[in-house]
């Protein structure tokens, strides 16, 4: 069987980095060989085949990079399965692999037009389901959020939602269309922060007296309580919070992933925040550098429309540069209120917010509000955490634009984080005498800088431990970044440590052992770098090494292990645990 000449052919069930409604997209195969004009001859053949099928002449995407080629072209939302196999025929055709009679049973024969279009109109015609499309435009017309997955349709969102299993959908006339409405509803994307940002506003949300979804890294939640646990950062996790009937606002963690796997859940949101853009998860989807990768993050800006906002961090260079070709209301947060953009944009009377004087001010239709002392927002650490202030002028803007009052938000960011509840897996701290242990979730180069210098790891007095590991779809460039940012530190201590299941394809212990060749070729000694593959008894190894006047810093990612390593920790903690004694064993992992 010849080799398929694509990899990651998928369905786009969303506005998405490509266009802005539904489709299919692909990646070549790594490594493919294919002309200069395969793109094109693809383009006409998809066109081709679209004008076939009967489907509207739509977008067409191709973009050539350093691993291939994507390729994306719009079709009708209840024909995305044969979508994919169109764009999987156009290429077999276009990239030169179809050459041998090659033709698995069931899909579009590579060799034969005719035959290939026979397939594909009874894979259309079975997947056909009419209904969807005029319920789409209806609710269109009537602005309201329209969520499909596999087996559900709903109308509406929170409170004003309505819900059909596929097999049961309504007769328009059917449809109370009157009292179904859509919720205040905030995206929230962005290289780092994006978990703080998106628990930051839906408290905030609360504090304005709307009970709250929310999805994040860690699950769905409403009013505080978990619906889901594990990563819901994508559409699923969207979903699922704003189908939860008491939901009168939604805040949405939106991740790169699921952006590039399926696009957005929803097509309308109020406000978008986009934190910034930092070297991550090169390799992927065609995303070879920082350029890329803010393209990707802007995907949210196609859900803003005239009455919405997207909040950008002015600090950010890419997302200036990128701005410029954005059409849809932008606000502005800075760590300097007197920032040439954000002077620019009050005077304009737009919304901005940064810092001046020590306050965080936030200016709205050309009256500025003193929001408080950043360094006595406890997310701030002091003014130590400069990230956090950006998170704290961000959701400030984006809370603004969603209605919620001054005094409100200047309540919120003055105890947010007090409680370490409030931010779990973010900057948790805990001092036993003088060694103090900062749990975080940092897990690119410039997140690690970040929260070493927000715990003044460059000024320590004493000895320094830190545990390393990521996820294995990172390029090695990547992941000796990591290893190379924490060694620029001149750690005593060094553990490194895998991901319980985000191995994606890499061997136990190998993103270890690029980040043990990076630290030695660094300078760090081989006998200060310790292995321990599981997450909790990496965490282990810097507290039986502790000694009075440590630092010990944990990036932990994996929610499991985290919840155990906060167990361990609260209860070293609540029995006076001090350096030099023994470590208790950790609680066991969950079922």
């Amino acid at each position: 069987m010849l080799a398929e000449p694509f990899q990651d052919s998928r369905r786009l069930t969303g506005c998405n980095v490509y266009f802005a409604g539904t489709g299919a997209a692909l990646e070549s195969a790594e490594g493919q060989s294919f002309d200069a004009i395969a793109p094109k001859r693809w383009r006409g053949l998809v066109r081709q085949m679209r004008r076939a099928l009967g489907w509207p002449d739509d977008a067409v995407h191709q973009r050539v990079h350093a691993s291939g080629v994507s390729l994306a072209f719009e079709a009708p939302l209840d024909q995305l399965y044969t979508a994919t196999e169109v764009n999987e025929w156009a290429w077999w055709q276009a990239s030169g692999s179809a050459a041998e009679r090659y033709h698995a049973p069931g899909f579009a024969a590579v060799w034969d037009a005719e035959s290939a279009l026979r397939t594909l109109r009874a894979v259309a015609a079975a997947e056909a389901l009419p209904p969807l499309a005029t319920l789409q435009a209806e609710a269109d017309a009537h602005d309201l959020p329209f969520l499909l997955d596999e087996d559900e349709l709903t109308l509406g969102s929170g409170t004003g939602a309505r819900s059909w299993f596929l097999d049961e959908l309504p007769d328009v006339a059917d449809v109370p269309w009157a009292r179904l409405h859509g919720i205040p509803t905030a995206l929230v994307t962005g290289s780092n922060g994006k978990t703080t940002t998106v628990r930051l506003l839906a408290a905030l949300c609360a504090a304005h007296g709307w009970r709250t979804a929310h999805s994040c890294t860690d699950g769905v939640f409403f009013d505080g309580q978990p619906l889901e646990t594990g990563d819901f950062s994508g559409p699923s996790g969207a979903r699922t919070a704003l189908r939860q009937g008491q939901a009168q606002a939604a805040v949405l963690e939106t991740a790169r992933g699921g952006m590039l796997r399926r696009g957005l859940a929803i097509a309308h949101a109020n406000v978008a925040v986009v934190t910034n853009v930092a070297a991550d998860h090169f390799g992927e989807y065609g995303v070879h550098g920082l350029d890329d990768l803010a393209a990707v993050k802007l995907t949210v800006a196609r859900a803003i429309g005239v009455g919405g906002r997207l909040v950008l961090n002015a600090d950010d260079a890419l997302l200036r540069a990128q701005a410029t070709a954005l059409s849809c209301p932008l606000a502005w947060h800075s760590q300097d209120f007197q920032h040439p953009l954000l002077v620019a944009q009050r005077t304009a009377g737009q919304p901005v917010c940064g810092v001046r004087d020590g306050h965080l001010w936030l200016s709205l239709a050309g009256v500025d509000h003193d929001l408080g002392a950043t360094r006595d927002m406890p997310l701030s650490l002091g003014d130590r955490a400069g990230y956090n202030i950006e998170n704290l002028a961000g959701a400030a803007l984006a809370a603004s634009a969603l209605g919620i009052t001054p005094d409100t938000i200047a309540q919120v960011l003055a105890r947010f984080g007090h409680d370490p509840h409030d931010n779990p897996g973010r900057l948790q701290h805990w001092a036993f005498g003088d060694v103090h242990v900062y749990l975080d979730y940092a897990h690119n180069p410039d997140g690690l800088r970040g929260l070493l210098d927000a715990v003044g790891a460059g000024e320590r007095a004493g000895r320094m431990a830190i545990v390393l590991g990521h996820a294995g779809n990172r390029e090695d460039a990547d992941l000796r970044a990591i290893a190379a940012t924490a060694a620029a530190f001149r750690p005593e201590l060094v553990v490194l440590k895998d991901i319980a299941g985000y191995e994606r394809g890499r061997d136990s212990g190998e993103v270890a052992g690029i980040m043990r060749a990076q630290l030695l070729a660094d300078g760090i000694a081989p006998a200060t770098i310790a292995v321990r593959l599981d997450e909790v008894e990496a965490a282990r190894v810097p507290l039986t090494w502790a000694r009075a006047g440590d630092l010990l810093v944990l990036p932990v990612h994996e929610l499991d292990a985290r919840e155990r390593v906060v167990a361990l920790l609260d209860a070293m903690q609540a029995a006076g645990w001090r350096a030099g004694q023994p470590v208790p064993a950790p609680p066991q992992a969950q079922d």
